[in-house]
């Protein structure tokens, strides 16, 4: 019995690997609009997420949606060890996911991706062309490089508050080489995983013609789309006869900020997008 507004927990079992699932059953009440999965962003991003992406879960549920959230191999409460996380293994997850959620609602599925998570999705939506034909990422990385370099540049902040030799990003990407992982943040980061990551780019992903996407960016003012890098991306797309719908909404960036944080016109635009989907 799901329990409505809380999600059924579960495993679903993938190549040996557990992975951990939340489902969240769609209000057979409305019109039934099939199901996504949620593809989570990288490592501490995907902790101060977890409030606001329960919170869309559970309205999207109630608008007729049924939404299966996961955690990654490697991450949160699935099997496996961060240091031991491949992007690989991540596609092979979400599509174990799509598969577990098409069986259960029987339509097809849309895959929900937010940050790396929405490159990820993009990654799985090529990786079987056709098959995802809604893609909704919320902020997606564009360019797996510059996110990990944020990310390296973490550990370069706490090495200067800590006194120690100033450590750069190149140093450290020398380190990986070296050594085969470094800690950053209280992650295991392994050089398999960084390689991977700095050779994705959004643009050496091609999605099949007739796939939608929903591209939502959040921000502190209602500037309208500032084109630019997200322009380049999404044009190579729409010549291939993919639909791009481009959103601003203004709220704080949740999933990097410590402190609870409801970004209401974020869920309140998704919504509304999801809403108009058609009914499969």
């Amino acid at each position: 019995m799901v329990e409505k507004g809380i999600g059924t927990p579960f495993f679903i079992e993938n190549q040996k690997r557990r992975i951990f699932a939340l489902y969240h059953e769609a209000d057979r009440s409305p019109r039934p609009l099939g199901g996504v999965v949620f593809v989570p962003p990288f490592a501490e991003e995907m902790n101060l997420s977890r409030r606001m992406v329960a919170l869309q879960a559970r309205m999207l549920a109630a608008a007729g949606v049924s939404v299966l959230l996961v955690d990654l191999y490697g991450t949160g409460d699935s099997a496996g060890d961060f240091s031991e996380a491949r992007w690989a293994l991540w596609v092979e997850d979400v599509l174990a996911a799509a598969d577990w959620l098409e069986i259960r609602e029987q339509t097809p599925t849309a895959l929900w991706g937010l940050r790396l998570g929405g490159l990820l999705a993009v990654a799985v939506g090529a990786n079987q062309p056709g098959r995802f034909k809604r893609l909704l990422l919320w902020q997606p990385i564009t360019v797996g490089k510059s996110m990990l370099t944020q990310f390296l540049r973490i550990r370069m902040a706490a090495s200067m508050h800590d006194g120690q030799i100033s450590e750069t990003t190149e140093r450290l990407r020398t380190q990986l080489a070296q050594k085969g992982s470094i800690e950053v943040a209280g992650y295991e980061l392994s050089y398999k995983l960084a390689s991977d990551l700095d050779d994705l780019r959004m643009d050496g992903f091609n999605l099949a013609s007739g796939t939608h996407v929903d591209w939502l960016e959040v921000g502190s003012s209602a500037a309208p789309h500032s084109g630019g890098t997200t322009d380049r991306f999404t044009e190579a797309w729409r010549t291939k006869g993919v639909t791009v719908h481009n959103v601003r909404v203004v709220s704080e960036q949740f999933w990097s900020v410590p402190e609870a944080t409801t970004a209401t016109e974020l869920l309140s635009a998704t919504t509304k997008i999801v809403d108009a989907w058609p009914a499969e």
